[in-house]
């Protein structure tokens, strides 16, 4: 078995028990249209599996506008048909990595040149966010995924890195965040037993709804 079917292989493994979060909680973003259609296609979809690599590709804007769960949940099509090169415009790395690492741009306009920073130390919209930098942005988007799940998004970060193009972003991503996430974030089975513990729970305060 070669290292991309290995790592193909650790990527369904550690993402078969990954929960759907429901078409009523797949779209993160509300603003426009453009998040609805994006997000469209992947209703009703219970096995990311079945996802073709074309409608992937497609719909590349939808790993913006998915919601944390909604992303957990489709990642690993996107990294497998990655993997298999069956995707030309979705770039599942960017969005596994963006927001570890500062880049700045210096940019003429007129005769003044401004100096744009991007990256992690950059502030997402302070208007509305306040202080929220693009790095605070990302770990909060990327803990939806769990010990098993992280540790798979490592093999595949590092299996991509030797012909990344900006190996310095997957480095700062595995270095800051990934690494750590895949040692010590908890376990599928910790979070199927909060589940489990909560439907106990509730089910017990309202013994007369049928519905728990």
């Amino acid at each position: 078995m070669d290292h991309r079917t290995e790592t193909i292989d650790h990527i369904r493994r550690a993402f078969a028990g990954t929960p759907h979060p429901g078409d009523d909680f797949l779209q993160g973003s509300r603003e426009g249209r453009d998040a609805r259609e994006a997000v469209e296609p992947f209703k009703g979809v219970a096995d990311w599996a079945a996802v073709e690599p074309r409608v992937l590709d497609e719909h590349y804007d939808a790993l913006s506008f998915l919601s944390e769960g909604g992303f957990r949940f489709f990642a690993p099509a996107y990294m497998v048909a990655d993997l298999n090169d069956a995707l030309d415009t979705a770039d599942i790395v960017f969005h596994l990595t963006s927001g570890f690492h500062d880049v700045t741009v210096d940019m003429p306009v007129g005769d003044r040149m401004f100096q744009r920073r991007i990256g992690k130390s950059a502030f997402v919209n302070p208007r509305r966010y306040g202080a929220m930098t693009f790095e605070d942005y990302a770990r909060y988007r990327l803990s939806v995924f769990s010990r098993e799940e992280a540790g798979a998004i490592v093999r595949f970060l590092e299996s991509k890195r030797p012909d990344a193009l900006d190996a310095a972003a997957i480095n700062a991503a595995l270095d800051s965040f990934w690494l750590a996430r895949a040692a010590s974030a908890p376990i599928q089975a910790s979070l199927d037993q909060h589940v489990a513990d909560e439907a106990a729970f509730i089910a017990a305060i309202n013994p007369d709804d049928e519905t728990t």
